[in-house]
């Protein structure tokens, strides 16, 4: 772990790590990488690789583009366009720069822990994250062909239970200060540890077997959406205070259905600079 990872000067300090593929972003990376080199049936090949059980749920990307043939031909440049091409979800840029900034004596430290691979992931959060705060897929690559010619680390399954606890050490953070945020079956096993060790966890997709797991649930088209869910339960601040902070961040919490499940849609407004 790099050491330029420090915990910032505050009295309370949380790590907030997420996914990536159907967290942050609305499609699969393997799916945009699939359709960039024109190789059909990209789904079926995940399935059986699943029903197969030979690799962690979530790393099948990673064992096609390694053994594959239809991805033989993968190279770097490949994963920094299906980065680009990802379709990510809104406000990225203004959640990364509130957890930044940190909220009265609450410091945030954010990553993303996901098994796409780096370069895809670096590619689409390019400008909004720093490549520091981001753990994905890491690859082998050859110098002289430019192909893939080992899998040096895959962060699926328990993989992203030992990233996330390399953070924990690295940055000090007591384990129920962490909050785990993902949408899918690959996200079971960190879900449990963090829930095991007093941890806050947030799907945030209808995912049966993830709702039975996650704390809360919260379903959104809005990156900013996951901050509902840590001010209220994690904070517990009121639903005015929440409002007024999604307000002063330039956001309207136009529907807001409470639950176990909240049911959120977020607008936009312009947030005018104060006369001089």
């Amino acid at each position: 772990m790099e050491d330029r990872l420090s915990a910032p000067k505050s009295n309370r300090h949380f790590l907030i790590a997420s996914d990536f593929d159907q967290t942050l972003s609305f499609n699969d990376s393997g799916l945009v990488l699939a359709d960039l080199l024109g190789v059909r049936g990209f789904q079926q090949k995940v399935d059986g690789l699943a029903r197969s059980n030979l690799i962690q749920q979530g790393g099948e990307l990673a064992y096609l583009i390694r053994h594959d043939p239809e991805f033989r031909g993968v190279r770097r440049e490949h994963l920094i366009e299906a980065g680009r091409r990802v379709r990510l979800k809104r406000a990225i840029p203004g959640l990364v720069a509130l957890l930044s900034r940190g909220l009265d004596d609450t410091a945030f430290s954010f990553y993303v822990i996901s098994a796409a691979p780096r370069e895809v992931v670096e590619s689409a959060l390019e400008g909004m994250l720093p490549p520091e705060r981001i753990f994905g897929t890491e690859f082998d690559w050859d110098p002289t062909s430019g192909e893939v010619r080992a899998i040096r680390r895959v962060p699926a399954g328990y993989g992203k239970v030992a990233v996330l606890d390399e953070l924990v050490r690295s940055l000090g953070i007591a384990p129920e200060h962490v909050i785990y945020v993902g949408d899918g079956s690959s996200d079971v096993h960190v879900m449990l540890h963090v829930n095991n060790r007093h941890g806050f966890t947030i799907a945030v997709s209808e995912n049966r077997q993830l709702a039975q797991i996650a704390r809360h649930t919260v379903l959104s088209d809005h990156a900013f959406s996951i901050m509902v869910p840590v001010l209220e339960q994690v904070m517990e601040r009121a639903p005015s205070e929440i409002h007024s902070l999604f307000a002063a961040n330039g956001l309207t919490l136009r529907e807001w259905r409470q639950g176990t499940t909240d049911r959120l849609s977020i607008g936009e407004t312009v947030i005018l600079p104060a006369a001089s």
